[in-house]
């Protein structure tokens, strides 16, 4: 008789991260449940994960959805706040998530988090983040925090939309010097990342990023070479991108960029001072997928909360 796969649980297996981390595990025989409040965007996993609804203030609930599982892959967070689902919402859940995690019995925690948190900061997307880390920390599990910066991939939300917008608007305003820079890594290395952290015994806290550091500009400029567009480059203030952005919100239907994220990435709070975890080049991938990035606006708004 075959012995039953191993479990792991991934919150948000159906969304992007996620869903390539469950990919892997799949890929590696082991079994997936996924904790989710979009069962509706199964990406063709639903019929090969088990599925548990995401409701974080049914404490029994998350830890049966909890137990058996060995692992825990957190990718758990909002990128702004919208309606009830705020960062100090995500904060009060994530503190469920990890208290459930450890009655349930779960061996190891994986926690997708971001470069550079801080308690002290005034974003609160960086002060939240910092202080979901410390309830892991505090939590007694096995740990393993990584802390991503900008994450590439088909799917991601920030390159495709920035080629969208190169190849549907004449003008590009680019916030400030443009000279502030990223290190993105590309999702199939995360995810790779995360699951050679599950394996490992003692806690981790890494930043994931790639092996390239982009200025800004370079980045956007490179992206509109790849594409072949040729907008106008201006430069702008923060408050003036800021405001331009807003304009274009209801067009597209969606919330582009906020004040908080446009002031992280002039912070260079996208760049890590750690050795790169990632192998995979931006410039690379860029080459190899000028025909499609771009080519449709990724809405935030429609991929979390329609």
């Amino acid at each position: 008789m075959s012995e039953t796969p191993e479990l792991d649980v991934v919150t948000g297996a159906f969304g992007y991260t996620g869903k390539y981390i469950t990919r892997r595990l799949l890929n590696a025989g082991r079994r997936v449940r996924t904790i989710t409040g979009h069962p509706q965007n199964a990406n063709g996993l639903g019929n090969q994960i088990e599925i548990a609804p995401k409701d974080f203030s049914d404490h029994a609930g998350l830890v049966q959805s909890l137990r058996g599982a060995s692992v825990l892959y957190n990718t758990y967070w909002v990128r702004f706040n919208h309606g009830r689902a705020t960062f100090d919402e995500a904060v009060v859940n994530s503190r469920a998530l990890i208290h459930a995690a450890a009655e349930a019995g779960v061996r190891r925690i994986v926690h997708l988090s971001i470069a550079n948190p801080s308690l002290d900061s005034h974003l609160p997307y960086y002060s939240g983040k910092a202080q979901v880390e410390k309830a892991i920390l505090d939590s007694g599990l096995s740990y393993a925090i990584l802390r991503p910066t900008v994450i590439f991939g088909i799917e991601d939300i920030l390159i495709n939309n920035i080629a969208w917008f190169l190849r549907h608007f004449p003008l590009f305003a680019i916030p400030g010097s443009g000279r502030y820079q990223l290190q993105p890594i590309f999702v199939e290395d995360l995810a790779e990342l995360a699951i050679s952290s599950a394996l490992q015994e003692k806690n981790l806290v890494v930043d994931a990023v790639g092996p390239e550091v982009l200025a800004f500009e370079d980045m956007v400029r490179q992206i509109a070479t790849a594409i072949c567009a040729k907008p106008k480059f201006i430069h702008v203030s923060p408050r003036v991108a800021f405001q331009m952005l807003r304009l274009v919100g209801p067009i597209v239907g969606d919330v582009v960029l906020t004040r908080e994220e446009i002031e992280g990435l002039m912070a260079n709070l996208l760049v890590s001072k750690q050795s790169p975890t990632g192998q995979t080049r931006f410039t690379s991938w860029l080459a190899e997928y000028t025909s499609v990035l771009g080519t449709r606006y990724a809405s935030e708004l429609q991929r979390h909360y329609s």
